[in-house]
């Protein structure tokens, strides 16, 4: 819903990404859409300095793990979300084992060999491309449930490795078990909580916050730990009731409303682009009248 008038003429918009070049970037898109950006990084990338195993299919779920194992990045990465074809439940997932076959290399490029690489979404895929890396499957449905659909009926009795961050749904792992695969994890890169976080959750719980820009299911928890941690969860979860809302895809959706936050856009295309758009022309209507 729209937020509430203050005397300033631009929109507060909160925004949730890592503290690196992808933050600066939202900033200056909000900027030129002529917001007033909050910048409250709500993840941290450490990267583990794994490579994905030797398998028959090695599957990525987001930019970032493409980025690792391109050596591109050694000890920070960017946000692994919806935007990056996560559509992914975070939150549900599946500790990687630590089996002794795991490369623990930083800087390296991994190559894949005879492995049919696979991108959940076509971000992940143009991602591979970029650097060089076959793209073999790509699902019509950008999901984890799409993906095990995709490779149900051609994976039984082979290997199949899944690169990602410490965060992967479920879903996977137990659908293409299900199909008959021999199915291992290698976790890129750790997702946690930066120290500090949470200046838009006291904006939030003053009714002092017109937009919130979530961007993977992760930036919901942490928000709302951020606010327990201040102690304003409550009034924070109601402040974003008279904000607008924005989700970049239906995973994150689901956790926000699951915690009792309304949604008041999701992005026709899963990208942090499209989404602060739609939510900024969602909530530019109250400095219109």
């Amino acid at each position: 819903m729209a937020g509430p008038k203050r005397d300033q003429p631009r929109l507060r918009v909160a925004v949730f990404r890592p503290d690196d070049d992808r933050l600066a970037r939202a900033v200056d898109l909000l900027t030129a859409l002529g917001a007033d950006p909050v910048p409250d990084p709500m993840l941290s990338v450490e990267v583990t300095g794994n490579r994905p195993r030797d398998a028959d299919y090695v599957v990525f779920t987001s930019k970032t793990g493409v980025e690792i194992v391109a050596g591109e990045r050694t000890e920070r990465a960017s946000e692994a979300e919806d935007g990056g074809d996560a559509t992914e439940r975070d939150g549900d997932a599946t500790e990687c084992d630590g089996d002794a076959t795991e490369r623990a290399v930083t800087g390296d490029r991994w190559e894949p060999g005879d492995a049919t690489v696979v991108a959940i979404g076509e971000s992940t895929a143009d991602a591979l491309r970029a650097r060089d890396y076959p793209v073999d499957v790509v699902p019509r449905e950008f999901s984890s449930a799409g993906l095990v659909d995709r490779l149900a009926d051609e994976v039984a009795g082979t290997h199949v490795e899944l690169a990602r961050s410490d965060h992967g749904s479920a879903v996977l792992v137990d659908g293409l078990d299900e199909a008959g695969a021999t199915v291992t994890e290698t976790v890129l890169y750790r997702l946690t909580r930066p120290p500090g976080a949470g200046e838009s959750a006291e904006l939030a719980a003053e009714s002092a916050l017109d937009a919130a820009l979530f961007t993977s299911s992760l930036t919901v928890e942490h928000f709302l730990a951020a606010a327990a941690e201040r102690g304003v969860r409550p009034a924070a979860v109601a402040g974003l009731d008279e904000a607008v809302v924005g989700a970049i895809g239906e995973p994150t959706r689901e956790t926000a409303a699951e915690a009792g936050i309304e949604v008041d856009v999701v992005p026709d295309r899963a990208d942090f682009e499209a989404l602060a758009t739609a939510v900024v022309e969602e909530a530019a209507p109250t400095y219109r009248e």
